[in-house]
């Protein structure tokens, strides 16, 4: 037989939904407002009630002190039930309401009173402050019981005091009209809570909707998790606002950027300045996995819009793919090369075979001789106006691939560059994108030809390569340095548009520029000037600006 199971206790406490706990807080927070606010206008209430009720009373006692007749009738009479005194103030009183109008001499003795058995009897509250001609105000307890009283001295015609009167109005009636007050005021306090009632359940069903109805410990849960999982993960995040303004940075994304807490707040044009990396996550430029360039990385990024208007950007690090990518282009390059002169030695060993074969010697030795004269002329051509050993040899490797491609590779007569590179290896870069660029624009057109001049200016590079292909229109000069833009189709290992962009770039920091123009007799010319290329005469040659190596665009 299984054991019972305990009963569950019975656990007292706010519900676990946002939605419950918020509607609670505020339905409390009306209700004890309203509480409140009730209390507070409750509480002065009596006593102003009973003001009201004290100046009646002195306003009732002071108009009948005022009427001469009283002040004569009462020096001419004796107390009397039915004397002129007695009979006027019942009128006063009945007119007004009041519960008694009493009129008294100096030495208290009463004239007038509601019950006629009080006349000519003493007072039961002393007037002496009333008969010394102050106006008094006042609760008291008298012979009808507390009433609200006003007293006031009357006098005869030349100010003389003769005697006082005194008006009460029962206090009774003063209760009562405070808690006539009462069912109306808990009306309006009741109208008021319904009101705030339902304003709160309408806060609560919006709190709910936005919040997923979330309980606090789940909201709380996933804050932590967000954190955790924006500074943990290696892709950058940018949270942006409708208006473009950043609202949040993971720290890969400040990595990536160059960027701090600082910028959180601004705009990204204030946080990143123009460019096409501002351009891209702004939402100016659309698409999907847009590649950018901010400093030395190649970055990916993404825009998805939010429902409040804003954005969530991701930046994603290609720089080391980027580079893996063009070093397997150089890779593909030297292996063109080498199946280039492959093909080419086969060619010439089947040739002198052929002519070995036919027992023609001297034509055999004629045919070697001239092709390692033709190898040697066409590196000898080349370093001696090139004088960097790493910029001469890209050359002449390129001139056997250009010519396995059929197209020309010429060495401008103008060319001249000693050994003072500052960064030969970015020269290499530059040079190597634009003659790769050159032979992919002349491949397969007639009489195909790529023309390299490299000079110095004093401490300044100029780097130009012309070709005969079909040029670059004019509209479109520009765009051709812009990241991502490209005519050609991507390799296997990423996308283009990077090399052009970054060729521009490393002329800039350089404080040089990198333009397109027409060529002489069609065709595109690029130049390239890198000022301070060039090392000074016995200074010590060092490595001042980062080698990128770029891809072709």
């Amino acid at each position: 037989m299984s054991p019972t199971p305990p009963a569950r206790r019975l656990r007292l406490g706010l519900p676990r939904r946002m939605f419950s706990q918020l509607l609670l807080m505020q339905l409390a927070i009306a209700a004890g407002v309203t509480v409140l606010a009730t209390g507070l206008f409750l509480a002065p209430l009596s006593d102003q009630l009973d003001d009201q009720a004290m100046r009646r009373a002195l306003a009732i006692a002071q108009t009948t002190a005022e009427q001469p007749q009283i002040a004569r009738d009462l020096q001419s009479t004796s107390p009397s039930v039915n004397g002129p005194v007695q009979v006027e103030a019942e009128r006063i009183r009945r007119a007004t309401q009041a519960e008694y109008v009493v009129i008294m001499n100096t030495r208290g003795v009463r004239w007038s009173h509601t019950d006629p058995r009080q006349i000519g009897g003493i007072v039961s509250t002393d007037p002496a402050r009333a008969l010394a001609g102050e106006q008094v105000m006042e609760i008291d307890d008298g012979t009808l019981g507390r009433s609200a009283r006003g007293k006031v001295p009357l006098r005869e015609s030349d100010g003389h005091i003769i005697g006082a009167v005194s008006v009460g109005i029962a206090y009774d009636s003063v209760r009562a009209r405070l808690i006539h007050a009462i069912p109306g005021l808990l009306a309006y306090a009741g109208g008021a809570l319904a009101v705030g009632a339902l304003a709160a359940w309408l806060i609560s069903r919006r709190v709910q909707r936005q919040t997923r109805d979330l309980a606090f410990s789940d909201i709380s849960a996933l804050l932590a998790e967000r954190e955790a999982m924006l500074h943990g993960i290696r892709e950058g995040v940018v949270a942006l606002d409708r208006g473009d303004r950043i609202r949040l940075l993971n720290d890969e994304a400040r990595r990536l950027l160059g960027i701090g807490d600082e910028a959180v707040g601004r705009s990204l044009d204030e946080a990143l300045g123009e460019g096409r990396t501002t351009d891209v996550l702004a939402g100016r430029v659309t698409g999907t996995d847009l590649l950018t360039v901010r400093g030395q990385r190649v970055l990916i990024a993404n825009r998805m819009p939010t429902d409040d208007g804003g954005a969530v950007a991701t930046l994603r690090d290609r720089t080391e793919l980027e580079q893996l990518g063009r070093e397997l282009d150089s890779t593909r390059g030297l292996i063109d090369a080498l199946r280039a002169q492959d093909h080419e030695h086969a060619n010439r060993m089947h040739t002198v075979l052929g002519l070995l074969e036919l027992e023609m010697y001297d034509d055999a030795v004629e045919f070697v001789g001239e092709v390692v004269g033709d190898h040697r002329a066409t590196a000898e051509q080349v370093t001696e106006k090139i004088r960097d050993p790493l910029l001469a040899a890209l050359l002449v490797g390129k001139a056997t691939v250009a010519a396995e491609r059929a197209v020309a590779l010429w060495i401008s007569d103008r060319t001249w560059l000693p050994d003072r590179l500052i960064d030969p290896r970015g020269i290499v870069t530059v040079v190597g994108n634009l003659v790769d660029n050159a032979l992919d624009a002349v491949a397969g057109t007639p009489h195909a030809r790529v023309e390299v001049e490299l000079r110095a200016e004093g401490r300044t590079a100029v780097l130009r390569v012309r070709d005969t292909g079909p040029g670059i229109p004019a509209e479109q000069r520009e765009l051709v340095f812009t990241e991502g833009w490209s005519t050609k189709k991507p390799p296997a290992h990423g996308k283009r548009g990077i090399g052009l962009s970054l060729v521009r770039r490393l002329a800039e920091r350089q404080g040089g520029s990198a333009t397109v123009t027409e060529a002489d007799g069609g065709g595109a010319e690029f130049t390239v000037v890198l000022p301070e290329a060039l090392a000074g005469p016995g200074l010590e040659l060092a490595l001042t600006v980062p080698a990128v190596v770029e891809e072709e665009s």
